[in-house]
């Protein structure tokens, strides 16, 4: 039927190899109860069917009629010559095609970052709308902030260009009018950090505001009704004596800085809640979240296990029809969010990691629809809690001998729960040491072994969550 064919033509567009493969069945063989009557059924021999069924599966893989594969190809060689000889210009235009999809500029963030190319959050003295490039970084555009509509954006950036740069807070808000800027803006402009280069905090400024807001709309009314103030008969020196200070309050927390980063611009900027996790990530997860997504290249398959990691957005506890608690858990990783589903038994097990802003690695398998991908978890653990070993590398026994009492020195300095395994390169032999001597891994003890055995003799290992077991339920 016509219906059946836009459901072949469907699955090859989006490249579903299950969903070929079953209307490869009903097309050479049939279907009863679907009506199909199949190939055979027709008089056209079971090896012509598959053959004609092959052609289409191929045509499937990748397919371009000429015209557009030439113009394809003028494209990406052009693309990929801005890629090479112009990364940052490169990337920023990309950023700026994208400005609307928070999904797509966290990926292309990332991407940047990997490329070594440094993303500066916005600056009212330098930002345009879109994303620029500033001293061989890229600067964040105005537009991405929300609450910012583009005529604000373009009537800050003309007053900038014809009157110089604003000096700061109180000087921009007495260069814009009420019109243009009111308080959710400023509170806005200062959570995304666009005020950062005028030398105060982030939470020094949003302090002050409201009073710098106020000063600046007297000075305004005075200057229009031709009146003068106390101000105007004081000296330069008096002037300064009498002037506003910044609260000395210091700055937001860095989690809570960011937080309000996110809640302005959607993503993360001038750094990432899981930054500290980065290595450990990098070697644990074997999948993100944007590839839980349909429209999404290299996307995870059905019924497949994975680890993924991030922090914890929301926690949704639900009863089940036998009176059991179960949990739909947000992760938010550094592409986007993932629902994951904790059923009863495993949320019993794990609930008290189940807590908002816990950075947690979690292993599950996938339940993937049409719509969208979930992940149904089996193990969940926050990311400090990892097992890991110690492990040193030394030339022979009689090394590891000559440094030993030094080796128990420091570890009486810095006792812990990491287990420490010693490898003898000579006789290829592995020595792991009593758990009394267990150590504690931080810089001071990583740097102190390194001076022992050498910086390259020492690593520390991560055990790897996708091959732990489970964890053994009460019973």
């Amino acid at each position: 039927t016509l219906g059946r064919s836009d459901l072949v033509r469907r699955a090859m567009s989006k490249k579903k190899g299950d969903v070929m493969a079953r209307e490869r069945h009903n097309f050479v063989y049939g279907n009863e109860e679907e009506g199909v009557e199949g190939c055979i059924k027709r008089g056209i021999p079971e090896e012509t069917a598959n053959h004609v069924f092959d052609e289409m599966v191929d045509f499937a893989k990748y397919a371009f009629n000429k015209s557009h594969a030439a113009a394809y190809a003028v494209v990406s060689y052009r693309t990929a010559w801005l890629r090479c000889y112009y990364p940052v210009e490169f990337m920023a235009a990309l950023l700026t095609s994208m400005m609307g999809n928070t999904s797509k500029i966290t990926e292309y963030i990332n991407t940047c970052r990997q490329m070594g190319i440094k993303i500066l959050p916005p600056d009212i003295n330098e930002g345009e709308r879109g994303f620029s490039v500033s001293d061989g970084a890229i600067r964040y555009g105005l537009a991405a902030i929300r609450s910012l509509g583009v005529n604000v954006i373009d009537t800050m950036i003309r007053e900038r260009e014809e009157n110089g740069p604003y000096k700061d807070l109180k000087d921009f808000m007495s260069r814009l009018s009420s019109k243009e800027i009111n308080k959710r803006t400023i509170e806005n402009l200062i959570k995304a950090g666009t005020f950062d280069s005028m030398g105060k905090t982030r939470k020094q400024q949003m302090l002050a505001y409201p009073t710098l807001l106020s000063e600046a709309n007297r000075e305004k009314k005075e200057s229009i009704s031709g009146q003068m103030s106390l101000f105007d008969f004081f000296s330069e020196e008096e002037k300064e004596q009498y002037a506003f200070h910044y609260p000395d309050v210091g700055e937001y927390e860095e989690e809570q800085k960011l937080a309000l980063e996110k809640e302005v611009l959607g993503i993360y900027v001038s750094g990432h809640p899981l930054s500290a996790y980065m290595e450990s990530m990098d070697r644990q997860i074997t999948a993100s979240s944007n590839q839980f997504l349909t429209e999404e290249e290299g996307r995870v398959t059905d019924d497949t296990v994975y680890v993924v990691g991030g922090l914890v957005n929301e926690v949704m506890v639900k009863l089940t029809k036998t009176n059991q608690n179960m949990a739909f858990v947000t992760i938010e990783d550094l592409y986007g969010a993932l629902e994951v589903i904790v059923f009863p038994r495993d949320y019993t097990a794990y609930r008290e990691y189940l807590v908002a802003d816990n950075r947690l690695y979690i292993r599950g398998r996938a339940s993937v629809s049409e719509q969208e991908g979930k992940l149904i978890a089996d193990l969940i653990m926050p990311m400090d809690m990892v097992p890991k070993d110690l492990w040193i590398q030394t030339d022979g026994i009689e090394q590891f001998r000559a440094n030993s009492d030094a080796l128990d020195d420091v570890i009486r300095k810095h006792p812990g729960d990491c287990a420490v395994k010693v490898f003898s390169r000579k006789e290829r032999a592995v020595k792991k040491l009593p758990s009394y001597k267990n150590i504690s891994i931080n810089g001071e003890s990583l740097s102190s072994l390194g001076e022992l055995f050498g910086k390259d003799n020492v690593k520390v290992v991560e055990a790897s969550i996708e091959k732990m077991p489970k964890k053994r339920y009460d019973r």
